[in-house]
Parts: C-alpha cells; sequence; structure tokens
C-alpha cells in the first residue's frame, strides 16, 4: 500500500501524521525497533532479587520472561512454549524452580531452555516424541541481558551495541545521578491505557517545549518553567535524552502572565506539605526527564522517582507503566514524602494527567491528515543537546532515532 505523503528525505522537523496510523507502520516497528538493535528496559533488578524470581513483561509485542537462576545470573526469554505457543508464565511474576506450561507440561529451567516433555518416550511403547527429538533444540528465542544501576535492559538482536555504549556518556552520568549507590525498592505500580498511538507518548516525554504550558501544575508551584535554569541533553543517536530544571523560587514569573497561557494560574494546594521535599541530590534540580529509545523514562520530580516503560498495544492503543521506587537507605520522612509526591505522576496526577489525554487529542485531531506532516521546528531543524528548554531538538532526535531503526 503506497504512503500518503513523502517523508521528506532527511528531515526530523517535518513527520507524516501517517505515521501513527497505519498497521504496516506499526509491524515494521515490530521488527525494526522491538526486535531491532535496540536495548528495551525489561524490569529493576529489585524486583527479581533472589534466585527463583522472575517477572513477566513485553519488547512490543513480544512476551517475555526475566527470570534470576539458582546462581544469581539474569535470564531473559520469549513467553512463548515452543510446542504450540502458549505463554509458558502466566502471572506477572513470582518465584519458582522452572516453568512448566499449562497446556501441554514441557518444562523449561531458569534460562529458558528446555527441560523436559510430557509423555517424551509415549505409553507403552507407543506414541511419543521420535527419537531424534533434542530438547535443546526447541526453546523460545534468548535474548542478552544488561543492566545499569540495577535496571534491567534486554535485546534479541546480537548487532545491538554494549548497553553504555548505546545509551552514551551523558545518559549513563544522568542514570547514575538518580539511582547509583542506592537499594532501589518498588512503592507501587500500575498500567495506565493511552488512546493513542505508543510513538505520540515518547514524543510527549521529549517534549520539553510543552511541559509548563500544559502542565498547569508545574507553573503554578515553580516546579518547572522554561524561564528557569534548565537544559535538555540529547545523545548522539538522537534517541536518548535528558531534560532537567533547576528551582529558582520566583523566576521570571510575569514573562508566564505576559503569554496568557492556561498554566498561569492562583491556584494554592489545601496541603502545601505536598511539595516541601529534601535537597536529594544537591544540584537543586526539581525535574530530570530521562529516556531511552524506544521505550523506557527515568524521572526524577521533585522526590518522585519512577521509571515508566511504553508497550504498543495497537495502531491506537498503548499501555504505559508505571513503578513509583523509593530506596533502602530512605529514612521514615523521606519515605513518607516520596509516597505524598507520587500524587504528582501517573493517570490522575497533578502533573502527569494531561499527558494522559492529549496524546488521544493528536490521535483523533489527525484521523484525517495522512497527507500532512506535522511540524517540529521550535528551536530549529537539528537533534542536539542545548542550553534552553524552548525547543523541539529531543523530540527531533526521537525521529533521527526511529528513522535510522526503520528504514523510513
Amino acid at each position: 500500500m503506497p504512503l500518503d505523503i513523502a517523508w521528506p528525505p532527511g528531515s526530523l522537523h517535518q513527520v507524516p501524521y501517517w505515521v501513527f496510523q497505519r498497521d504496516d507502520v506499526l509491524a515494521k516497528e515490530q521488527a525494526a525497533v522491538f526486535r531491532g538493535a535496540c536495548w528495551h528496559y525489561l524490569c529493576l533488578e529489585a524486583e527479581i532479587a533472589n534466585p527463583g524470581d522472575y517477572r513477566t513483561t513485553h519488547v512490543g509485542n513480544l512476551p517475555v520472561v526475566v527470570a534470576r537462576d539458582a546462581e544469581g545470573a539474569l535470564h531473559a526469554f520469549e513467553n512463548r512454549c515452543a510446542h504450540r505457543g502458549a505463554l509458558i508464565a502466566l502471572e506477572d511474576g513470582g518465584n519458582t524452580k522452572d516453568f512448566t506450561c499449562v497446556y501441554h507440561a514441557w518444562r523449561y529451567d531458569m534460562t529458558g531452555t528446555l527441560k523436559g516433555v510430557a509423555f517424551r518416550n509415549g505409553i507403552a511403547g507407543k506414541g511419543g516424541m521420535p527419537k531424534d527429538f533434542k530438547l535443546d533444540e526447541h526453546c523460545p528465542r534468548k535474548l542478552r541481558v544488561a543492566t545499569i544501576c540495577g535496571l534491567v535492559f534486554g535485546t534479541l538482536s546480537d548487532a545491538t551495541p554494549p548497553l553504555e555504549d548505546y545509551l552514551g556518556p551523558e545518559i549513563v552520568t544522568r542514570i547514575r545521578r538518580v539511582l547509583n549507590g542506592r537499594t532501589p525498592e518498588v512503592l507501587g505500580r500500575f498500567t495506565q491505557a493511552l488512546p493513542n498511538n505508543w510513538k505520540l507518548y515518547t514524543e510527549n516525554v521529549r517534549d520539553s517545549y510543552h511541559a509548563s504550558l500544559l502542565h498547569l501544575f508545574f507553573t503554578t508551584f515553580e516546579v518547572n518553567r522554561l524561564t528557569q535554569k534548565g537544559g535538555l541533553i540529547v545523545s548522539e543517536s538522537g534517541g536518548n535524552h535528558v531534560s532537567w530544571s533547576a528551582i529558582e523560587a520566583g523566576a521570571a514569573g510575569a514573562e508566564y502572565a505576559q503569554q496568557q497561557i492556561r498554566s498561569d494560574s492562583d491556584f494554592r494546594l489545601a496541603d502545601p506539605s505536598l511539595l516541601h521535599g529534601f535537597q536529594e541530590f544537591g544540584d537543586n534540580i526539581t525535574l530530570q526527564i530521562l529516556s531511552v529509545f524506544p521505550t523506557f523514562v527515568l524521572q526524577q520530580i521533585q522526590n518522585c522517582i519512577a521509571v515508566r516503560q511504553v508497550v504498543p498495544r495497537g495502531v491506537a492503543q498503548t499501555d504505559l507503566h508505571w513503578t513509583y521506587l523509593g530506596f533502602a537507605e530512605d529514612t521514615p520522612e523521606q519515605r513518607l514524602m516520596r509516597l505524598k509526591q507520587c500524587n504528582l505522576v501517573g493517570a490522575a496526577g497533578f502533573v502527569s494527567m494531561e499527558d494522559g489525554c492529549v496524546g488521544g487529542f493528536v490521535q483523533r485531531g489527525a484521523a484525517a491528515a495522512q497527507d500532512q506532516l506535522a511540524v517540529l521546528e521550535m528551536g530549529g531543524h537539528a537533534a542536539e543537546s542545548s542550553d534552553t528548554r524552548a525547543t523541539e531538538a529531543s523530540v527531533r532526535g526521537f525521529w533521527k532515532a526511529y528513522r535510522t531503526a526503520t528504514g523510513y
């Protein structure tokens, strides 16, 4: 089927709307991005801390099991029985010695290697598997696994570079800023259903320009304003980014008032202690949003630390998995503050509730615009690091990585 409008060669600042709307595009992404040479967030090491622990997750539409074996090594493999394709692990996670498919009782170890087939030798000398059947030749696909600061990533491709090379030194530094030297603990998790293509959310995460325009809470309580000290880091590949801002109380409020936009308001909190917080990193940075191409997000908003995982569920359906983090080293007062600030994010979060619907507004608004181009020219046409957040450079960076991966 021909494309509705050609993607301008090499363009990062013009994006055709058909890329959010076509089943054939999604199918190509599953092969080129999710089963291609990219690293994908799988889970936290803290979620599979003990031998026998496992979690189930997804890489695109590929169901995955992540498990820790008896020696403590991590493994990831396709959650698909090599016999007839049923899920091997049915629960979100747990602890086990091995995995047995409920359908025909094929048994796998913690590495995803087939170890047993029920009635392999038949009954009374009849039936069973052929004499030349070899267990180790019938296994689900296995992923390479790498970790950084307690985050577990996986890839199906042998061509994917080492994880830290894939991230780039500046992104690695910013991950370590938030997570290094501490022991993450899961405070809670949930899944948010988004009525839009997965790329609209990954664009949104990288869009520092919208944050204090769309989010009334950010500007009203001076958590994030474009006039604050801040900037963008965009990796060489374009696909990984950091947006950050540092607190400067009362700075440049008049500039927002002059814009006459919805994010300037007189609202106040009934419980201001929500934002009292504590100095966690010694740098006055109140917001750091970090993304890794294609679908991982690490956030620090005040003292609310969370990871997000984006999972495509269809052309116009996306699951967004949120995991809130505390640390074993937290004091009781710090833990209470983190729990309070969990109200900032999520489907009903004071900050991020708008993100849950704005992607759907784009999906609906551009429904008949397959022959039109979105405009991403704020801050120019390049995908480069910047000392301003009044730019769409990191969004263009996503499209740089995307076009490289897919060939579009």
